[in-house]
């Protein structure tokens, strides 16, 4: 049975814990391998439902593109199920674009999520991670829940388990085209493949999580954008490591495990105009892996 509304329906960011870039794909596609953990850094969603079949959204925040992924991902499960509802989405945007934080695709994983309950079309996930790999590669992440070692252009997941942890998160006003990065001559695409045994074993020792790998778009980043090599560099020197996170400007930093959210600043000083900041913990599921648990079955 269809619902009048959903409200206050979380849309989690993630980091990329490292990101390498194994090879290419005849298509031109990068293979990669990853781990993401997903971040409580969430945007926030609402949805009630229509009696005609118009799609809208209504930006509670700064203004999105006016075809966004959520918009999309509407329009897709719209189409593919038939429904003759549609609804009216408002959504509170905290997550950063351009950031590598995964905020767009995961408000496209929520959309799907709620959509399928709102709607009453009690999909399958495996259905609904079908439908999110045409919106983008981060998408069957977020739909599947669990923190995650990624692999082929981000569709091939693998739950891991990662030990709670507490992350600075430091984002400059800049961002970063994630074609153009991916598409520069001196972007390494040829890092030799990991396991997850290795990985596993090494996030065992101490600051095993940012000694382990690297991220391979980072130097081509770097030199693109200077304001991405400064935050790598103020993270580094109050935490003693930093990393960026996909392909976006975001870079973080591990800061402890098991530490609560404070207000503590993410460095001891103002930043600069139009910077963002935040103190995170990791999540160990996503906010909805309920939603899916109750699809799946």
């Amino acid at each position: 049975m269809s619902l009048a509304g959903l409200f206050d329906v979380p849309a989690p960011a993630k980091l990329n814990l490292f990101l390498h870039i194994v090879g290419r794909r005849d298509d031109g596609y990068h293979l990669l391998q990853s781990v993401f953990v997903l971040i409580d850094w969430c945007d926030t969603l609402h949805f009630e439902r229509r009696a005609d079949a118009s799609l809208a959204r209504h930006d509670l925040g700064a203004a999105l593109p006016e075809d966004d992924l959520c918009l999309r991902a509407a329009r897709l499960l719209q189409a593919k199920s038939g429904v003759t509802n549609g609804v009216d989405i408002s959504i509170d945007k905290q997550v950063p674009w351009g950031a590598g934080l995964g905020g767009g695709s995961s408000d496209a994983a929520s959309t799907l999520l709620a959509l399928n309950r709102l709607w009453g079309l009690n999909w399958p996930l495996d259905k609904l991670l079908a439908l999110g790999l045409t919106l983008g590669a981060d998408v069957p992440f977020f739909l599947g829940g669990r923190n995650a070692w990624v692999e082929g252009v981000g569709e091939l997941l693998t739950p891991v388990s990662i030990a709670p942890q507490h992350f600075a998160v430091l984002k400059p006003l800049a961002g970063l085209e994630t074609r153009a990065i991916f598409a520069d001559p001196r972007l390494a695409r040829n890092t030799e493949a990991a396991t997850i045994e290795g990985f596993a074993k090494a996030a065992l020792e101490p600051g095993g999580l940012t000694e382990y790998g690297h991220n391979d778009l980072q130097p081509v980043a770097e030199s693109r954008c200077s304001e991405v090599a400064q935050a790598a560099v103020w993270l580094k020197l109050r935490y003693g490591n930093s990393r960026m996170t996909g392909s976006g400007s975001a870079v973080f930093a591990v800061c402890g495990a098991g530490v609560e959210t404070d207000s503590q600043q993410v460095v001891p000083f103002a930043l600069p105009d139009g910077w963002r900041s935040r103190m995170c913990n990791s999540l160990q599921q996503h906010p909805l892996a309920q939603w899916a648990a109750f699809i799946e079955s």
